[in-house]
């Protein structure tokens, strides 16, 4: 009888196992590391949670949450390699705060963290990501960018200037009044196209397979 028990506990650890590596099986590998269903699953479910929006479990959002994964991935080993400066932990303080206001106290913003199935820690992690990826750009792309003079004329001509007189006709619009904010569009955009660049660039170089299983 005792072999016999043996024998059980061991068939049911095997199936244990066989079944939580077919939920947390692997869905991109990106060079020497992979990305899983479990990960891509997280990641949707505080992304909803920080929206306040309902998890979108589609394959196609799945997809598109891999892809962020991946970038995210690289992103990480360039930043390993080149030695970025990083926000410290205590920067996400206030951020998660002002999220905690959403809800009628600490009991009603565990229950939502409950509902959603993740931690206060996931939340705190994917507000540090955050903050380390505008921190990346801005030291690694924005000093770069270039917004002439004539760029923010034109700008301003084609985009501000028309809304702003369809919006307040009977006031006259300055370019001096929105110059530093459009300045600052402008260069928002041109470094998020130099991120997206580089992007496809490290993607060309690393080695990325899907493994579209995953996402059936």
């Amino acid at each position: 009888m005792r072999v016999w028990a043996d024998l059980l506990v061991a068939w049911i650890a095997v199936a244990l196992c066989a079944r939580a590596e077919i939920i947390d099986r692997i869905a991109v590998s990106v060079g020497n590391n992979v990305i899983t269903a479990g990960d891509i699953g997280k990641e949707i479910r505080v992304t909803a949670f920080q929206n306040g929006a309902k998890p979108d479990f589609s394959s196609q959002n799945r997809k598109a949450t891999a892809q962020r994964l991946v970038e995210q991935r690289l992103i990480r080993h360039e930043l390993d390699l080149s030695k970025y400066p990083l926000p410290e932990v205590s920067a996400v303080e206030p951020m998660l705060q002002q999220l905690k206001q959403r809800y009628a106290g600490e009991k009603a913003f565990e229950d939502a963290l409950a509902a959603y199935a993740i931690t206060e820690q996931d939340v705190k992690d994917e507000l540090l990501w955050q903050l380390t990826l505008v921190r990346f750009i801005e030291v690694r792309f924005r000093p770069g960018v270039q917004v002439s003079d004539q760029d923010i004329e034109n700008y301003f001509d084609k985009v501000v200037k028309p809304a702003a007189e369809a919006a307040h006709p009977d006031e006259p619009v300055s370019l001096d009044d929105y110059r530093e904010k459009i300045q600052e569009t402008l260069a928002g955009r041109r470094a998020d196209q130099e991120v997206d660049q580089w992007l496809r660039q490290a993607e060309k170089s690393t080695e990325i397979v899907y493994h579209e299983a995953a996402f059936e």
